[in-house]
């Protein structure tokens, strides 16, 4: 029995029956990271601590909260502030659990790993967290703490490491390049992702891989068998493509899609040719996407710069959906379709204004640990 443990724990992910569940799927906790580098956010850090401890709370009410601080002053800065903002209740005190680990930026949606969980007839294991490499988004040289909060995540977790490769032609592995925040999954064998983030030789995460390496290493990985490869992100998205800024999974077969509707937008052609495409897809059963449309806000700009606001970037918790809103006349659209869509969730909007100057919203900070068969 031992030695066919072993073996099968050499085969890829999907072939041992592991798989990414849907982020509706039921969760153990969710990973965050407080803030702590003020230059992410010229000019609003002040607020900035605020906004986290009004999410740290709408989390604990729904699950555990797992709360990377750098060290034992910033746990102390994070404690002063959910203190005063009741999040350190006797209610919700038990449901928050601080990791002193040093990092540089707070997007663990893209630093952290992702968990995977085993197949149902295997209770008896531990998740599996694929760990892999994280290089900043091809763009910072700061990167050095944050490549290791994987790992950290993994083992605090109780999570079986895993850090997927790819082999080159030249017979060189290649270790792979992969933030969360560039895939999105339906649970049911199909991820969305960018032709912008992952193809583009504009950062440029993994210069040996194309179209096909990828889809293979989502299906040995991810349990795919069916990847939608849309066109472009949306303007301002510092990651360059993002899929988690413009189509997300909200049921099996069904998606949330931004559009604009303002011809002269710089995202106008970008988010009608990802409809298009949306259009065309089909999921691994075969069956086509049903398409719920979110009109973008207005552009929020900063130094002249258009910022990645988007409502796409929303986070699905055990009992609420989190959803950016910015102040304007379609936040009320964007959270009357996802009440819709998830009418047995709390839909909680947390203004996102001050937030997105850092080029990242409520799903870029949060990952989930879903919950394993062993739990």
């Amino acid at each position: 029995m031992a030695r066919s443990s072993a073996a099968r724990a050499k085969l890829p992910p999907a072939a041992q029956g592991y798989r990414m569940p849907a982020e509706w799927e039921p969760h153990a906790s969710t990973w965050v990271a407080w803030p702590h580098l003020r230059g992410d956010w010229p000019g609003k850090f002040e607020t900035i601590p605020w906004v986290y401890a009004e999410i740290v709370r709408t989390l604990a009410r729904h699950e555990r909260v797992d709360l990377i601080v750098n060290d034992a002053s910033s746990e102390k800065r994070a404690r002063a502030v959910l203190e005063k903002a009741g999040v350190l209740s006797d209610t919700l005190a038990d449901n928050i659990c601080f990791h002193r680990w040093r990092t540089d930026r707070v997007w663990t949606r893209d630093s952290g790993c992702i968990f995977l969980t085993p197949p149902p007839d295997h209770v008896d294991d531990v998740l599996l967290a694929l760990h892999f490499r994280f290089n900043a988004w091809a763009k910072y040289p700061n990167y050095k703490l944050d490549e290791k909060t994987g790992e950290r995540m993994a083992k605090a977790a109780g999570a079986r490491v895993v850090q997927p490769f790819v082999v080159h032609p030249s017979s060189e592995k290649h270790r792979v390049v992969l933030e969360g925040g560039a895939i999105d999954v339906n649970g049911c064998g199909t991820l969305i992702t960018s032709e912008e983030c992952l193809l583009s030789t504009t950062q440029q995460r993994n210069p040996p891989m194309d179209r096909a390496a990828y889809d293979q290493m989502f299906a040995d990985y991810f349990g795919v068998q069916s990847v939608i490869w849309l066109d472009s992100g949306i303007a301002g998205d510092d990651t360059h493509g993002h899929v988690d800024d413009i189509t997300r999974f909200v049921a099996p077969n069904t998606v949330v899609t931004m559009i604009e509707q303002n011809e002269q937008n710089e995202n106008y052609a970008a988010l009608h040719a990802n409809v298009g495409r949306l259009k065309n897809a089909r999921t691994a059963d075969g069956k086509k996407l049903e398409i719920v449309e979110i009109p973008m806000p207005r552009p929020v700009v900063f130094e002249g710069r258009q910022l990645p606001a988007s409502y796409a970037n929303f986070y699905i918790a055990n009992g609420a959906v989190l959803v950016p809103v910015f102040n304007d006349p379609n936040d009320r659209i964007a959270l009357n379709t996802l009440a819709e869509l998830f009418p047995t969730r709390e839909i909680v909007p947390i203004y996102s204004g001050d937030l997105i100057w850092g080029f990242g919203a409520l799903h870029c900070m949060t990952q989930q640990q879903p919950v394993s068969g062993g739990q």
